[in-house]
């Protein structure tokens, strides 16, 4: 059910040159005027998927990725020292990153706690990095 209050596009361009007609008549103050303002200075962004099939619709998997961080930046504030909460940080960031590289964050973590203490100054840290591990790992 189409009506002039809110009009059904079949496409982007059709939505652009909506866009840019209702720009002109609609005060640029008001409410429905800043949000179109805001999708016009945002339209770049808005239509970036179009350019690569790669790129996804949404960015839920890094919302999800993001989440335990959120939960830590509660728990960071009864660190007791700046390092404490340092060292936590670390660990989600090294957890998270092993999971995006699907790895399992246990696996991942025992050997480079095993691993860490048996390099020397000239062994490459790199190759204990989750991307890296996932090539190089023990099988």
């Amino acid at each position: 059910m189409t009506s002039s209050a809110s009009p059904s596009f079949a496409s982007v361009s059709q939505l652009r040159t909506w866009l840019d007609k209702s720009l002109t008549q609609v005060l640029p103050k008001s409410a429905l005027g800043k949000a179109l303002h805001y999708l016009d200075g945002q339209w770049q962004r808005l239509t970036r998927f179009l350019d690569d099939g790669l790129i996804p619709l949404d960015n839920n998997a890094v919302e999800n990725a993001i989440r335990p961080f959120v939960v830590g930046r509660k728990n960071w504030l009864f660190s007791q020292t700046p390092s404490g909460a340092q060292a936590s940080a670390a660990i989600y960031s090294l957890v998270e990153t092993a999971k995006a590289n699907g790895l399992s964050p246990y696996d991942y973590l025992q050997f480079v706690f095993e691993t860490l203490p048996t390099l020397g100054e000239d062994d490459d840290l790199d190759t204990l990095l989750p991307w890296r591990w996932k090539e190089t790992r023990p099988v």
